[in-house]
């Protein structure tokens, strides 16, 4: 899979890159600087609890604390 890397835009791939998406390790790791200093942040929730608690949104809530051990068990 071919890809533009996110930091300085150098093509990359999956196939030949080991830190796909980056083009190199110092890319990821400029990345992860920009998360830890908050140059990234995630702006507002995907979706409002309440008006999902509501049931007045269509949306798929999958639950994190059910078994996924066994997820071809028929009680699950």
């Amino acid at each position: 899979m071919k890809y533009k890397c996110p930091i300085c835009k150098t093509e990359t791939d999956s196939a030949v890159h080991p830190d796909f998406p980056f083009c190199s390790e110092r890319c990821r790791d400029r990345d992860l600087g920009n998360w830890a200093s908050e140059k990234y942040v995630v702006s507002e929730p995907v979706f409002d609890e309440e008006e999902l608690a509501k049931g007045k949104r269509d949306s798929i809530v999958l639950r994190l604390d059910d078994d996924l051990d066994s997820p071809n068990d028929p009680k699950h």
